[in-house]
């Protein structure tokens, strides 16, 4: 029987620490339960929000007006090398589990904000890997039929910061299995400690922020591809160029609405300086937008999904 609690401040279930109520909230941790939100969300007639790490999301100054399902849990097992591990539990806990398990394929992950589920329907990477390149098989619910369904590596149709459960929300992740390789404890520390390092060298991870809020877009202006590999020193990778740069490029680099600051150590990095609004917030994403895609003709599309607006 799942509890049901009103009026749930959101803004502490977010990093970045803004958004209104939810009219009702529930802790969810499993199939069984999933199924008796859907259903008494659409007994209640009530809009249904799922609700994950707190990361990539940003809910309205006005709260959400429905019911908000948090998916938590704790449940991790190794076999061999094999790592399943449920929805609800954060991707950092999975990445120690893996490293604790001497597997290796995770550890660049180390960092990156929000929960297991949330990195597999948002294929979670940095540095080069994917959280895709790792998974076998992912078990989802789906609220339309209320049944629970396997969808192996191919059914899953990964893309850049992309699945299937993010293209059809009505899929519900509840689990996943991940395909690992032997690794040594020690190294695969030390290449989560050099991971953590960097990322905070690129910004503090203590920021309230949702980490990057703009996919990285594809380019094919090739005077812009240029001026990127002039001052990097690096060609783009697969055409796509860092939203930060284009960001800074258009002089964007620690602009303010109000609370909300595009973030001057990573401008890719929209954060809230103590006492931003989710309107500030999407003021400024909107800005930002506008700035790209009217001076270098490009359109950034966000990471971050709104809720509530």
């Amino acid at each position: 029987m799942i509890k049901l609690r009103e009026n749930v401040p959101l803004a502490p279930l977010t990093t970045f620490g803004v958004g209104g109520a939810a009219r009702y909230y529930s802790e969810v941790s499993g199939a069984i339960e999933l199924a008796e939100v859907f259903e008494y969300a659409e007994k209640n007639k009530l809009p249904l929000c799922i609700l994950g790490g707190g990361s990539n999301i940003l809910f309205s100054d006005k709260g959400f007006a429905g019911l908000v399902a948090h998916v938590v849990g704790t449940t991790v097992s190794v076999v061999g090398e094999q790592l399943s591990a449920s929805a609800g539990v954060s991707l950092l806990a999975v990445v120690t589990a893996a490293k604790d398990a001497e597997l290796q394929g995770l550890e660049k992950l180390a960092g990156i904000p929000g929960s297991f589920g949330g990195a597999i329907r948002g294929n979670a990477g940095a540095f080069g890997v994917e959280i895709s390149q790792c998974v076998v098989s992912v078990k989802a619910l789906d609220r339309d039929t209320g049944m629970v369904r396997e969808y192996h590596q191919a059914q899953c149709e990964f893309h850049y910061r992309s699945s299937l459960f993010k293209l059809h929300p009505q899929l519900v992740i509840l689990s996943a299995d991940l395909k690992l390789v032997p690794g040594k404890k020690e190294a695969l520390a030390r290449v989560m400690e050099e991971t953590i390092a960097a990322r905070e060298a690129k910004h503090p991870q203590a920021a309230k922020c949702a980490g990057s809020f703009f996919m990285n877009p594809t380019v094919t202006d090739t005077h812009l591809l240029g001026e990127f590999e002039k001052d990097n020193g690096i060609k783009a990778r697969d055409g796509k160029l860092p939203a930060g740069w284009l960001i800074d490029y258009v002089g964007l680099r620690g602009k303010k609405i109000g609370g909300a600051m595009v973030s001057d150590r990573h401008p890719n990095y929209l954060v809230n300086t103590g006492h931003a609004t989710a309107l500030d917030i999407v003021t400024l994403a909107s800005l930002v937008k506008t700035r790209v895609r009217d001076e270098l003709h490009i359109k950034l599309t966000e990471e971050v999904q709104y809720v509530g607006f």
